[in-house]
Order: structure tokens, then C-alpha cells, then sequence
């Protein structure tokens, strides 16, 4: 009788409520994310430093004996735009490669057994790549500043419109990952829209030169506004609205980050 009391006062097993956030497994692919770049750091980190540098060379020596912008010389006009560049570029690389390598070699499994949610994944991923782009541009600033002399007027238009750009590219090279289903797939992102919409934003010059009508499209491209708010932070001169180009930072991030969750909630070239 006194076993049978027991038997009735113990509890079965609870199942494990997956409803709040799995922090351990979210740090864990973060963490796998950053060591995946840091292992081939001179690859990730010095080779996209080294190509902001000849950049730099080669536009200000081409540029010498041009007459200021803004107030201020043509290197430190350009080196916002290049520290912006990498920013963008090794964001969308890291996750889009990421992904895209773990499809073709089958790993896809290693990030979807594991107790994570949706949310949890894109996120990982996405600040996975916005570390490596922040971190890229970082080391980019330090290396280019001896040779531009650039300060900084609005740190919070640096902070902004730099976390931003990280989490956008970040987000699109995951939509990019999980639809490519191999590399060529993934040079035509990356040739025919990341590549272009960079060096048609005004990275290397003053949008308000272009002929028409490309002066009135770069003002739809967002790359433009991100490169003009984040260059405001250094040199405190916009060429577009500071307002416009914050609002759509934000809603970016926002619908990028919509959009990976429902790819990873749908399964979308994931599960079979």
C-alpha cells in the first residue's frame, strides 16, 4: 500500500518546453560561426584588408591633384566607402558560404538536429556574419587611416549605419545559402547584384556627378543610403536624407530577418 501511495504521488516526465530560447545551442552555433572565419583568418581578415589598401593607392594617386570634397581631401572622402565595402562583402561571404558548403557536404543535419528553434538559427547566422564584417571593417579603418587621416563626427551614424549594413548583407547572404544549391548559383548573386549595387552607391565618388538617369537610381539603390549614413558618421556631410536611410536600415534588417526565419521555419531547401 505504501509503494502504490508513492507510485500515485510521483510526478511522470515533463517534456522539455522548447518554447523559450535555447541560449546555450544559440551561443554554440554562434561561436561555431566565428571559429569557421577565425581558422583562416589570414584569408577572412588580412587578404580583404590588403585589397582596401590598393584601392586606397590607386584612387588617391589617381585622384592627385583633384579638387577637394566636401572640404576635405579625396582619401578621406573614399575611405569611409572602402571600410563600408568590406563590411558588406565579408557579411554576405561568411554566411552565404557557410550554408552553401554545409548543403553540398551533407551537414545541413549537424545544424537542424540539435533542440534550435528557427529564430535561433537565423540569428546565429546572421550575427554570425555581421561579426566578421564589423570585425573586417574594424581592421580595414585601422589600416587605411594612416594613409586617409579620417576622424569621426557622429560615432552613433558609425554605429548604426555599420551594425546595420553587417545585419543586412548577413541575412541576404542566408536567404543566398539556402536557395543556391551550388557555387555557380552563388557567383551570380554575388556578381550580378551584391558587386554592382556596391560600386554603384557611391563608394569611390559623389552620387550627384553621375549623369542621368543613373543619379536618380542610385537613389533607390540601398546600398547608397547605407554608405552615405555610415561616411556622414566620419565626415558630417550626407548627400541623401539621414532619415530616409535610417528608417530603411531598419526595415531591412526587419524583413531580411523575416524572411530567414520563415526560410528556416518552412524548411525551404533544407529538409527533403
Amino acid at each position: 500500500m505504501k509503494d502504490m501511495a508513492l507510485a500515485e504521488i510521483v510526478l511522470p516526465p515533463q517534456p522539455r518546453d522548447y518554447h523559450g530560447v535555447n541560449w546555450a545551442g544559440f551561443r554554440t552555433l554562434y561561436l561555431r560561426e566565428i571559429r569557421r572565419f577565425w581558422k583562416v583568418g589570414f584569408q577572412t581578415l588580412a587578404a580583404p584588408v590588403v585589397t582596401a589598401l590598393l584601392y586606397m593607392m590607386v584612387f588617391v594617386v589617381a585622384a592627385q591633384g583633384a579638387r577637394p570634397i566636401h572640404g576635405m581631401p579625396y582619401g578621406a572622402f573614399v575611405a569611409p566607402g572602402l571600410i563600408m565595402m568590406q563590411i558588406l562583402n565579408n557579411a554576405f561571404a561568411n554566411s552565404s558560404s557557410s550554408l552553401l558548403q554545409a548543403k553540398m557536404n551533407g551537414l545541413m543535419g549537424d545544424f537542424l538536429t540539435p533542440p534550435l528553434a528557427p529564430i535561433e538559427h537565423a540569428a546565429a547566422f546572421g550575427l554570425g556574419a555581421a561579426t566578421r564584417g564589423l570585425l573586417v571593417g574594424a581592421v580595414t579603418w585601422l589600416a587605411v587611416s594612416p594613409f586617409a587621416h579620417i576622424g569621426v563626427a557622429h560615432l552613433w551614424a558609425v554605429a548604426y549605419f555599420g551594425l546595420g549594413a553587417a545585419l543586412i548583407l548577413g541575412f541576404l547572404g542566408v536567404m543566398a545559402g539556402l536557395w543556391a544549391e551550388k557555387f555557380d548559383q552563388m557567383a551570380v548573386v554575388t556578381n550580378f547584384i551584391v558587386m554592382p549595387m556596391t560600386f554603384l552607391s557611391g563608394t569611390f565618388y559623389l552620387v550627384e556627378r553621375l549623369p542621368e538617369p543613373f543619379r536618380s537610381f542610385s537613389k533607390f539603390n540601398p546600398f547608397f543610403y547605407l554608405i552615405d549614413g555610415f561616411r556622414y558618421g566620419f565626415i558630417g556631410h550626407a548627400e541623401g536624407s539621414l532619415a530616409i536611410g535610417a528608417a530603411m536600415t531598419a526595415a531591412l534588417v526587419l524583413v531580411f530577418g523575416w524572411i530567414c526565419l520563415r526560410m528556416f521555419q518552412t524548411g525551404y531547401k533544407i529538409k527533403t
